[in-house]
């Protein structure tokens, strides 16, 4: 028996290394080279595309044409199934891959038609622009075909991979805007209802302005006494629905100009804040090539596979870097009887040949959806001509701030906070990417009778900036920037709240010289300044309410020593935010209750909830004690509450209710969030949290700076860009978790490439005959 056992062990572990052996073989052949020689006839000269040990491309070419198509081609070689998802995403394409489950996500996509548009796009384009989307999908095609045998993806989801086309970088750009600005029209959506349930009165206590405006001109948003209203409360406690923050995709940066820098140049910040994943989203490059005019161009930055652009970077002339505008961008035209629709059909592929269609909507001012026992049209400028273009590549040959404001008036990408440097030392602040005419915001719908439809297909040039300011800072973090007059003609779009700029805003004015590791200092910023008051809230409703409690005791002893700080080693700031997110969930139980009798949610103003909370806590009115006998209950069962979650998620003993354990930095990759066996093979190794929202180091366990990026143009031999992740996306590649150990650890990673490690050479296809 014992004999047989051991035979049987032996078959088992063998065949076990058969297996790991021959998928290891199978993906060891789906790895591209990085050396060697390729011909293609896309090419005019010879190009050559190196890697230094991070993986980072470099690309040297005579022309921007042939710089595109090396772009392609490392994009395509490290990154083609994430720039798959991408294109898919926007067209409403993932039903394809993914079979009947992604059909939902796919109608909702192909509510804005962004497949047709981005065709359009391309066919109205200049021919040297097309020519140059055209150079870059055909290096993407033959980066990707180069290894012969298709990445672990599509052999697990038994797929074939479909070729890269000029519409589809726009399609990736259209990904953005869904990212950016979708939680624009949703947040109306939700206003709308509000507005019908529960009355003007509602929405206006909801989006009452802050405390927190850090606006660049120091003026303040100020409003008439906002009343608390009545809700009908039958002395019955409401179910609490936990309302889930919608994620907040922004981003931090600010600037300074040369008479605050030891160099004279003026010097940027930037780090974007978005999901979080396996493999990052931004890829590092670097394009060597001759302008039309015959000079040198060098631009280093990131860039968004699928696109050939460098996002932020410098070309040691300029810096630049983007933070979401948050702008009224999105109107929801309420339509009438009278208004013409007309019905367009969708036909969604499946795998293995099938099909499914459905009727879409239309009206002059957009696609149509039914809500509210209504129909309204999407005005959203994402679906206007201007909407994306390849303005953003004019950026790697200015030569000053001046020139950067021209060129950002008409870039085609999701309105952006620019912030713009020189080597002169100027600096400026700019909103860029597409903006409409249209003259009156509206938080609410229009009446089609009132709609702007011309304004709307005209792209704004005027635009309010700011440029070396007497103080010689500048700051943005997707809160007001503009003055509040420009406020009243742009609208709110859905700000941040204004704690994050506050606080970088006072970290600036404290300090008259700086330096990149100042810089750097500040991206990692992780005092909890916001949630001071919530600290002294609760600790001042436990010792009221201690009577004896141990447990009580237990956690006013943590909270004594909670550090201020989001730290990874603070349970007191643990027990803070939860306290601060249980409140929300008690006082707005009755409202996102019958919120979710429609399919609404609070999630997306969340963000607005501050004064509003204060209000409530301050004046203690009676109809918001849902179901409790006494504020002083409904606070302490806040408390209770949260602990009960935190409990049933890290374990009774509070001492594991560290900061770090509970907001621990987990960045995976699609599949293994399907299929948990794969996360020790694709995923990166789990960091404890070191960061939150309302501070400027954001991080959440996937989401925050996806990449810091610090630069004086002129000097970039001290200049910084940490990304989140490795620049590949094929587990096997030396550059899979490339950086990322730098980046969890808030080290500084040089923007400039190091040594050369590997080389590629592109040749015409002429050439081969020689």
């Amino acid at each position: 028996m014992l004999k047989w056992l051991k035979v049987l062990i032996t078959v088992g572990v063998l065949g076990g290394l058969s297996v790991t052996a021959i998928v290891y073989g199978v993906l060891s052949l789906s790895l591209p080279a990085l050396d060697g020689r390729g011909y293609s006839s896309a090419l005019e000269a010879p190009t050559k595309l190196s890697r230094d040990s991070l993986g980072h491309a470099v690309i040297n070419a005579q022309s921007r044409a042939d710089a595109a198509y090396a772009m392609g081609y490392a994009h395509g070689q490290d990154r083609f199934f994430q720039m798959d998802l991408l294109r898919r995403n926007a067209a409403g394409e993932l039903s394809e891959l993914f079979g009947e489950g992604a059909i939902s996500l796919d109608k909702s996509m192909r509510f804005h038609q962004f497949r047709l548009r981005s065709e359009q796009i391309v066919k109205a384009m200049a021919p040297q622009e097309r020519q140059l989307l055209e150079n870059y999908a055909k290096g993407v095609n033959e980066g990707r075909m180069q290894s012969g045998v298709p990445s672990f993806e599509y052999l697990l989801l038994s797929a074939d991979a479909k070729p890269w086309r000029p519409a589809d970088s726009l399609l990736v750009i259209y990904s953005m805007y869904l990212d950016l600005q979708s939680a624009t029209f949703r947040r109306d959506k939700t206003l709308i209802y509000i507005a019908e349930l529960f009355g003007q009165e509602m929405v206006d206590f909801i989006l009452q302005p802050s405390t927190f405006q850090a606006a660049l001109d120091g003026s303040q948003i100020n409003s008439s006494i906002v009343n608390i209203p009545e809700l009908p409360n039958d002395g019955k406690l409401v179910e609490q629905l936990h309302i889930q923050a919608s994620p907040l995709y922004g981003s931090n940066n600010w600037a300074v100009t040369g008479e605050l820098t030891k160099t004279g140049a003026a010097m940027v910040s930037d780090d974007m804040h978005l999901g979080l994943n396996v493999p990052s989203i931004w890829y590092r490059v670097q394009l060597n090539y001759a302008s039309h005019q015959g000079e040198n161009v060098q631009v280093t930055g990131v860039s968004l596979p699928g696109v050939p652009a460098i996002v932020v970077g410098s070309n040691d002339h300029i810096a630049w870097g983007f933070t979401n505008g948050y702008l009224d961008t999105a109107d929801w035209v309420k339509l009438t009887d009278s208004d013409e629709i007309e019905q367009v059909t969708q036909t969604i592929l499946l795998p293995d040949g099938q099909s499914h269609t459905y009727d879409l909507l239309m009206s002059q001012f957009g696609p149509v959806k039914a809500f509210n026992d209504k129909q309204y049209a999407l005005q959203w400028v994402a679906h206007q001509s201007y909407a994306v273009n390849l303005n953003l590549l004019k950026f790697e040959t200015v030569k000053s701030v001046d020139q950067a404001l021209l060129v950002a008036r008409n870039i085609g990408i999701p309105v952006q906070n620019l912030m713009v440097v020189d080597a002169q030392g100027n600096a400026a602040w700019q909103p860029t990417g597409a903006l409409p005419a249209r003259v009156f915001p509206n938080d609410l719908s229009v009446p089609s009778s009132r709609a702007e439809k011309a304004h709307w297909q005209v792209n704004e040039e005027q635009r309010p900036s700011v440029m070396n300011p007497s103080n010689g800072k500048l700051w943005t973090a997707n809160s007001r920037v503009m003055s509040a007059l420009d406020q009243r003609r742009f609208g709110d779009g859905g700000y941040a709240l204004g704690a994050r700029a506050l606080q970088i805003r006072d970290r600036l004015l404290a300090q008259q010289q700086f330096t990149e590791a100042d810089f750097n200092a500040l991206q990692l910023d992780n005092e909890a300044k916001f949630l001071k008051p919530w600290h002294t809230l609760l600790s001042e409703t436990l010792v009221a309410a201690q009577a004896g409690s141990q447990e009580h005791k237990q956690a006013l002893a943590y909270l004594k020593q909670w550090q201020a700080c989001a730290c990874s080693d603070s349970v007191g700031y643990t027990l803070v935010k939860a306290y601060r997110t249980q409140v929300i969930d008690i006082l707005f139980a009755r409202l996102e209750q019958q919120l979710k009798q429609h399919d609404e949610t609070l999630s997306h103003l969340k963000r607005y909830f501050e004064p509003a909370l204060w209000q409530l806590i301050e004046r203690q009115p009676q109809s918001w004690l849902n179901g409790h006998e006494s504020w002083q209950a409904l606070l302490v069962e806040a408390h209770i509450q949260s602990k009960k979650t935190l409990a049933a998620k890290h374990g009774t003993q509070m001492a594991n209710w560290q900061w770090g354990n509970v907001n621990a930095l987990t960045v995976q990759h699609p599949f293994s969030k399907q299929m948990p066996v794969l996360s020790r093979f694709l995923d990166m190794p789990t960091v404890p949290g070191f960061g939150d929202s309302f501070m400027p180091a954001v991080q959440g366990k996937d989401f925050g700076a996806s990449q810091r990026f610090i630069a004086q143009p002129g000097y970039l031999n001290n200049a910084v860009m940490t990304v989140a992740g490795g620049q590949s996306g094929h587990l096997l590649s030396p550059y899979y978790r490339s950086g990322f150990d730098a980046y969890a650890e808030g080290k500084l990673t040089p923007l400039l490439p190091g040594d050369i490690t590997h080389t590629i050479e592109l040749l015409p296809q002429q050439s081969e005959q020689h």
